[in-house]
């Protein structure tokens, strides 16, 4: 995996300073002649650099993102443990990891990472950026702040600015975190207890009803204890506290919490009005944590967007998962099928009556 060393100082948007950064990244495939073919892919919550490892059935040979055709590019997000500086990393001159001490990130510090490294790589031009959930804010927000840098825009199951809901999800889990006092100390299992009932939280967030009642149900009526559905979260949990650093999970939450396109920029409208990219937003049917309300009023906002709206039994997760059905629009949308038609109001009414949501821009407030 490559890194980008950079030895100035990081100014964040919370004012505080970082003295040296590290950015993560890996790519794949080649530049061609004409510099045309970057596909900037930007990850989610817990993920990584490679999104051939976690996004199989869409990015890969043979797929409809292919490092035989593209220069893919996707870079560890500011505060992650995968490689990129974050709460791990010691400090200039102390000799002490950060830990919960790592300064606020946003959403706009990630952003502003990317484009560091797209400086860094000589890149002024991106054919595609695509990026679900945190990944999705993530390249909104950089879309924002470099509205031709995108030629083509695929926001999946994201936001214009995170929801007290969302926000909600993560402080529940962030005090589940807390309750473990082992959080933040030298201990050789820190923290673990806190992340593995945090991430079972999040897991009812991420997934949906069909989800549970499709994989988790038992035919045995007689049973009293110790049901499928229990060791799933327990199995989650522990999963994820075998890869992921607590720090980083709470850092990160953080600063998916801070999301909000329209901060500094008059409106959040105003912000998405600026962005000239062809744009096709996708929204998962049974997406609990990022209803498709939500990516109903990105495509509104955008002006040459579309919207899309995917069935899936896997909620939130439908964005890692159903990669043929993604894969499909993506064809579609590259090939020029849409030319950029905007959702028909019928699509809106529709998607958010699935939810009983109201469609932003549709009733009063």
């Amino acid at each position: 995996m490559p890194y980008l060393h950079l030895e100035h100082t990081f100014t964040l948007e919370s004012g505080e300073q970082l003295d040296r950064l590290t950015i993560a990244y890996t790519t794949h495939g080649k530049l061609n002649a004409r510099r045309d073919n970057v596909v900037w892919i930007c990850h989610a919550l817990t993920g990584n650099s490679n999104p051939i490892e976690w996004w199989p059935g869409l990015v890969g040979k043979g797929e409809i993102i292919d490092p035989q055709r593209h220069f893919i590019v996707c870079a560890n997000m500011l505060g992650s443990c995968y490689g990129s500086t974050g709460p791990a990393d010691y400090r200039p001159r102390s000799g002490q990891a950060y830990g919960l001490d790592f300064p606020l990130v946003t959403i706009r510090d990630m952003a502003r990472l990317h484009q560091l490294l797209a400086n860094h790589l000589e890149i002024d031009r991106i054919y595609l950026g695509l990026g679900g959930s945190m990944g999705g804010q993530q390249l909104l927000e950089w879309a924002v702040m470099a509205p031709t840098l995108f030629e083509y825009l695929c926001p999946l199951a994201t936001n214009t600015h995170h929801s007290p809901w969302g926000v909600a999800f993560n402080e529940a889990q962030r005090m589940a975190m807390s309750a473990d006092e082992t959080l933040g100390t030298n201990a050789p299992d820190a923290g673990r207890k806190g992340l593995e009932a945090a991430r079972a939280i999040a897991m009812l967030s991420y997934r949906h009803y069909r989800t549970y009642e499709n994989s988790q149900s038992e035919d045995d009526t007689r049973k009293l204890d110790d049901y499928r559905a229990s060791s799933y979260q327990r199995y989650q949990g522990k999963k994820l506290w075998e890869r992921f650093d607590p720090t980083s999970y709470w850092v990160l939450s953080k600063a998916m919490d801070s999301h909000n396109l329209g901060r500094g920029r008059g409106s959040i409208a105003k912000a998405l009005a600026g962005i000239k990219s062809k744009t096709l937003v996708i929204g998962i049917d049974t997406d609990f944590l990022f209803p498709v309300a939500e990516q109903s009023e990105i495509a509104q906002l955008i002006p040459n967007a579309r919207f899309e709206v995917i069935p899936s039994d896997f909620g939130h997760d439908g964005f890692l998962t159903e990669t043929k059905s993604i894969s499909l629009l993506l064809r579609d949308f590259l090939r020029g099928t849409f030319n950029g038609r905007r959702p028909s109001p019928k699509l809106r009414k529709n998607a958010a009556f699935k939810h009983n949501l109201v469609v932003p821009g549709s009733e009063p407030f």
